[in-house]
């Protein structure tokens, strides 16, 4: 019904940057969030950043400055720009739809960091 899926992901040093993808096969009218969340082996889920339909945003305090979401309304998508990137960001990185109430997930993309 509803397809989510990321791209973006790779290795990369630590003090480098990455842009993570992802499209929605929905109408941007449709959409009341966009984002992307995180999760590091043994660890939790956690949110890294949102958007609104509104525009409004959201960040996770640890990527407060370092990154930055936006969305390109026609297609349907969000982005992630990550600098300054850290070991400590490497997880699998999740994009999360929202149609009325319902969340959709995609599949995931890996991050590495490296030291």
């Amino acid at each position: 019904q509803v397809q989510v899926v990321e791209s973006g992901g790779g290795l990369v040093q630590a003090g480098g940057s990455l842009r993570l993808s992802c499209a929605a096969s929905a109408s941007i009218f449709s959409i009341s969030v966009m984002g992307w969340y995180r999760q590091a082996p043994g660890k939790q889920r956690e949110l890294v950043a949102t958007i609104t339909s509104g525009d409004i945003t959201n960040y996770s305090d640890s990527v407060k400055g370092r990154f930055t979401i936006s969305r390109h309304n026609a297609k349907s998508a969000v982005y992630l720009q990550m600098n300054s990137l850290k070991p400590e960001d490497t997880a699998v990185y999740y994009c999360s739809v929202t149609i009325s109430t319902w969340p959709y997930w995609g599949q995931g993309t890996q991050v590495t960091v490296s030291s």
